[in-house]
């Protein structure tokens, strides 16, 4: 049998990041544990270059919208907007987010400004797919 000692070895030794022998305090565990995901830091979020939806392709960094391979003109408000929609798919974004820090831009823009959006890229504007409103 091995020694405690050449047993920790022999785990640190084989990868182990820390080593805790039998019998231990379920405290000392999870304090162990803590101070390794502490120690690990955040997790990088993969960066989102291009989001795909139906028969559209945005190129986040160009801002560019094409739709079976054809560039679609957008104004930079509107680039700016489907940037935001694009970095956070599948989020529902609040109004007040994306006028941002631009005092000058109303919520009421922003809704104009998502409506001639959908005019673009919407089969049927008065009932989208891939920009919807949701109240509440």
């Amino acid at each position: 049998a091995l020694s405690e000692t050449d047993s920790r070895i022999s785990g640190l030794e084989a990868g182990a990041d820390d080593y805790l022998p039998k019998p231990f305090d379920p405290r000392e565990l999870i304090l162990r544990i803590n101070n390794i995901l502490r120690r690990g830091g955040p997790a990088a979020t993969p960066k989102v270059e291009q989001l795909v939806f139906g028969p559209y392709t945005f190129q986040i960094a160009r801002r560019e919208l094409k739709r079976g391979g054809e560039a679609l003109k957008l104004t930079d408000r509107e680039q700016e907007i489907l940037a935001i929609f694009a970095a956070r798919a599948g989020e529902t974004i609040p109004r007040h987010e994306l006028v941002g820090d631009d005092s000058e831009v109303g919520e009421r823009t922003i809704d104009v400004q998502i409506n001639r959006l959908r005019r673009k890229i919407e089969r049927d504007p008065s009932n989208p797919v891939w920009l919807q409103t949701v109240r509440g």
